[in-house]
C-alpha cells in the first residue's frame, strides 16, 4: 500500500503557515537558565503578578466539573452586564479573546479577503487572518505609534472587510482615540477595538456601540482579574452582531471552572481594582527608573507593561543578559521592533530584582 502524504490533503495555504510566537512555559524557562523556577522573574506575558480572587479560588473548587456549562452564558452575561452597564444582549463570552478573535475571522473573513493591522501590534490578528487564509495589511503606526488614520482609510479596497485595533496597544502602551475610532467606523468596515487592557486604562469606546452594528470591543479577564489560565474573555458588540457571534460559537465553549471564575471576580471587583492600582504605580516606578538609565527610552504606557527601546543592536544584548539571570522579558520579531523589548510589570519585588540586573547591564 502506498504510503499517505498528509500534506497533500490540508488546505495548502497551511502547509507552511507563520505560527503564533507564543511564550514558553515557566518550566521550560527555568530549564534554559539553569535557574529554579521559583526563582525566575517572569515579566513576559503581561500577567498579573498577584493572581485572581480569593473569591474565584474557591469558586472554582466547589464547582460540580460533571455538568456541561450553559450554551447560552445566561449568568455571565448577566454578571458582566452588571459591571460594564452594557445589555446582556450586547455581550458574548469567549474561551478567552483569543477566541471570540476568531470567531470574528469565522463570521467575517473568506480566502483572499483582506485585513488591515495597524502595526507594530498584537500578533493574534495576523495569525488568524493567515490561517483564515485572509490577507494582511499592516499600516504603519507614525512615529509615536499613534494610528495613521490617512494611511488606514487610503489601504482600503473592494476586499478589504475588518479594521483591528489596540487601545492601549500592545506592545507600545498608547490608547486610540473616540476620534480616531469613529473615523474607522465610517468606513463601513467591521472595527475591532481591542481592550484587553482597559481596567489600566480606563478609557473606552463601548458607548459607541449601540449606533454602529460594526463596531466589537474585547476584553478580557486575564490581566486585570489575574484568570489567564482559565482563558475567559468577552466582546461587546450591537445586540445584532452578537446574536451572529452566539450562533456560530461553540455551544459550550467556556468551561464551566472559568465561568465560574469570572462570576465570581465580578463580586470582588473592590480588591481585584486595588490590585490594578498597584499596578499602575509600580508602572510609574518602573517608567521612572527605566528613563534614568543611560541609552534607554521607556515609552509612556496605559498598559501593565512598558515598551523599552535601545540604540542600535543592544535590546538582544540586554534581553539575553536579563534571561540569563532568570529575568524574562518579551521581544519581537518585527522589524520596527528589532531595538525593543517589553516588560510586564510585576510585584515591587520583582521591579527590585530588574533593577539590579539592569543597572549592571547597561
Amino acid at each position: 500500500m502506498e504510503k499517505i502524504n498528509v500534506e497533500k490533503i490540508i488546505r495548502p495555504h497551511l502547509v507552511n503557515v507563520k505560527t503564533y510566537d507564543a511564550m514558553e512555559a515557566p518550566e521550560t524557562l527555568a530549564k534554559k537558565s539553569g535557574i529554579p523556577e521559583s526563582e525566575i522573574v517572569k515579566l513576559n506575558g503581561n500577567e498579573n503578578p498577584y493572581g485572581g480572587s480569593q473569591k474565584a479560588l474557591k469558586a472554582v473548587a466547589n464547582t460540580p466539573l460533571h455538568i456541561y456549562p450553559d450554551p447560552n452564558q445566561t449568568n455571565m452575561r448577566m454578571a458582566l452586564s452588571e459591571y460594564t452597564g452594557m445589555s446582556p444582549e450586547n455581550i458574548v463570552v469567549g474561551s478567552g479573546a483569543d477566541e471570540l478573535i476568531d470567531l470574528i475571522f469565522r463570521l467575517f473573513i473568506s480566502e483572499g479577503d483582506k485585513i488591515l493591522d495597524c502595526e507594530p501590534t498584537f500578533g493574534m490578528y495576523s495569525f488568524c487572518s493567515r490561517i483564515a487564509g485572509g490577507e494582511i495589511n499592516l499600516v504603519q503606526r507614525d512615529d509615536n505609534f499613534d494610528i495613521d488614520i490617512n494611511s488606514v482609510v487610503d489601504a482600503i479596497d473592494e476586499v478589504t472587510k475588518v479594521i483591528f485595533v489596540t487601545s492601549p496597544n500592545n506592545p507600545t502602551g498608547n490608547i486610540a482615540t473616540e476620534s480616531q475610532v469613529s473615523d474607522l467606523l465610517a468606513t463601513g468596515l467591521l472595527v475591532v477595538v481591542d481592550e484587553a487592557y482597559y481596567e489600566f486604562s480606563g478609557q473606552t469606546v463601548q458607548h459607541l456601540v449601540s449606533q454602529n452594528e460594526n463596531l466589537v470591543v474585547l476584553r478580557t479577564m486575564s490581566k486585570w482579574a489575574g484568570l489567564a489560565g482559565l482563558r475567559v474573555g468577552y466582546g461587546i458588540m450591537h445586540e445584532k452582531l452578537a446574536k451572529y457571534f452566539m450562533d456560530v460559537k461553540p455551544p459550550y465553549n467556556v468551561n464551566i471552572a472559568a465561568e465560574a471564575a469570572l462570576i465570581a471576580s465580578l463580586k470582588d471587583v473592590n480588591y481585584l481594582l486595588g490590585n490594578v492600582e498597584k499596578i499602575v504605580a509600580e508602572r510609574g516606578r518602573m517608567f521612572e527608573f527605566l528613563n534614568d538609565l543611560p541609552k534607554v527610552k521607556a515609552w509612556p504606557s496605559h498598559g501593565n507593561y512598558l515598551m523599552c527601546e535601545f540604540k542600535e543592536n543592544e535590546a538582544e544584548r540586554v534581553y539575553v543578559e536579563l534571561a540569563a539571570k532568570g529575568i524574562f522579558v518579551r521581544n519581537f520579531n518585527s522589524p520596527r521592533l528589532r531595538d525593543c523589548f517589553r516588560i510586564a510589570i510585576g510585584t515591587p519585588s520583582d521591579t527590585d530584582k530588574l533593577i539590579t540586573a539592569m543597572k549592571a547591564i547597561v
